[in-house]
């Protein structure tokens, strides 16, 4: 379809579950491409010098409404007046009989000769050589150097005012301590370069995290010869916090068993899965049926869904079988709830479940309930909970170790590189004890807890 489009308009066309394309009515050749993901892009379609017809990618829409008076460059996020600009270039270019396309080819090549040392190549050549093929959560470092992928091809591109974008012009020799300094503290007081804040607040991880990410980058240029030394070396780099040791209490254990009893499917299941075996919330949200045993009393996790990239095979006791075979779902993946991605949302639900839990007290008629306070805890502490409780009861650290996948004290170092004892039988032994601790709780402490769907008065 074509009408001539609006700034307004470029803004509110909605994705739709084909991707689109419309025709701007206001310059020849000119299409706005919208993805299902809602992705978009300037594009142009023409017929060259031998009337075959060609369709150039210009770049991504940028819909920040600020403009520039320096040229518009092909590959970069365009305005709509921006992309009008490029496509009457091309289209002027085309008049005097030159081909565009060709021209296009070379100038990237060239690009690419020349920008072999500023730092938005840099950052794309590093994510691409050595994060992507490593890390298995590798976007979320791409996105912190202003870097993510294309929806319809995987390729990397700049995001609009993110760090790549803002230093691309940059040799990555020129950067240095006061540079990281800064953009280090920026990310700390005002979130990190192109993305949206979610936490308002100072966030002393947040730059943490950018600064780990830009010295490994620099570390590897180093090692790559592309740049002589690291300029975070000479940088303070942000505290890292205390270990944090928030274990549920007993009390809690049975507000939260409880609790999952009344959430919603699948994540009451989820939840109770992720105390009772101590694997970390992705390991349990993107569980298979493939990866369990024909009997259902094996769970093997393969080594790029673990930490530390280890297989994992989880001996699962008898109340995590029947949790999972109450599960009702259909296709390979088992918490989700369209068939296609892992359930998300795990935010609001910890929400709902704490305010459930609001309601549990270690004796049902407690007149007190409604004073009762917990204090704040995170679904990772259910994998501490689950390793403190097991020691508790008695079982070796080595253990507890072999039952979260944990490669230390016993298995660390030079013991870790020759004792390699799957531990499977006293693995089983374990958690079947950890699962009847959990339901003999429950048993002797009863729990009165107000539904999730209910807000309490």
């Amino acid at each position: 379809m074509a009408k001539l489009l609006t700034a307004a308009a470029v803004q509110k066309i909605k994705p739709q579950a084909q991707r689109i394309e419309v025709r701007d009515s206001g310059c020849r050749g000119l299409i706005l491409v919208i993805q299902p993901s809602g992705h978009k892009s300037w594009a142009m379609r023409f017929r060259d010098r031998n009337g075959k017809l060609v369709r150039m990618t210009l770049g991504a829409v940028d819909l920040t409404g600020n403009e520039t008076a320096a040229e518009p460059i092909i590959g970069s996020a365009l305005t709509l007046v921006a992309a009008r600009r490029t496509a009457a270039e091309i289209n002027r270019q085309r008049a005097f009989g030159h081909d565009v396309v060709a021209a296009k080819h070379r100038e990237e090549l060239e690009r690419k000769v020349r920008g072999a040392k500023t730092f938005d190549q840099a950052a794309i050549d590093f994510v691409e050589q050595h994060v992507r093929p490593k890390t298995r959560r590798w976007q979320s470092q791409a996105r912190l150097l202003g870097l993510r992928p294309k929806p319809e091809n995987e390729e990397l591109e700049l995001i609009p005012k993110g760090l790549a974008d803002r230093w691309r012009a940059r040799q990555v020799v020129e950067i240095d301590g006061d540079d990281i300094f800064s953009i280090v503290d920026e990310t700390r007081h005002k979130g990190v370069p192109g993305l949206e804040r979610r936490n308002k607040k100072l966030s002393e991880p947040r730059a943490r995290t950018m600064y780990a990410t830009l010295s490994k980058m620099f570390s590897w240029l180093v090692q790559k010869r592309r740049a002589k030394q690291n300029p975070c070396a000479g940088v303070h780099k942000p505290d890292t916090p205390n270990a944090r040791e928030r274990v549920l209490s007993d009390a809690e254990i049975v507000g939260f068993w409880a609790a999952c009893g009344e959430a919603n499917e699948p994540f009451g299941h989820a939840l109770r899965l992720l105390l009772l075996t101590g694997c970390r919330l992705n390991e349990v949200a993107k569980l298979k049926r493939s990866e369990l045993s024909d009997d259902g009393q094996t769970w093997t996790i393969p080594g790029d869904r673990t930490k530390n990239h280890r297989t994992h095979v989880v001996p699962l006791p008898k109340l995590a079988q029947e949790i999972l075979r109450g599960v009702r779902s259909d296709g390979d993946l088992v918490f989700t709830t369209n068939g296609r991605t892992p359930v998300s949302g795990w935010s609001k639900t910890k929400k709902r479940l704490e305010e459930a839990m609001l309601g549990t007290t270690s004796a049902a008629e407690d007149q007190n309930a409604d004073k009762v306070k917990i204090p704040p805890w995170r679904l990772h502490d259910l994998r501490r909970t689950c390793a403190t409780g097991m020691a508790e009861i008695g079982i070796a650290p080595h253990i507890v170790e072999a039952c979260l996948n944990h490669v230390s004290g016993a298995k660390a170092g030079v013991a870790g590189t020759y004792n390699r004892a799957a531990y499977a039988a006293e693995k089983a032994a374990a958690l079947n004890r950890w699962a009847a601790h959990i339901l003999n709780l429950n048993a002797s402490r009863p729990a009165r807890v107000f539904p999730l769907n209910q807000t309490r008065g």
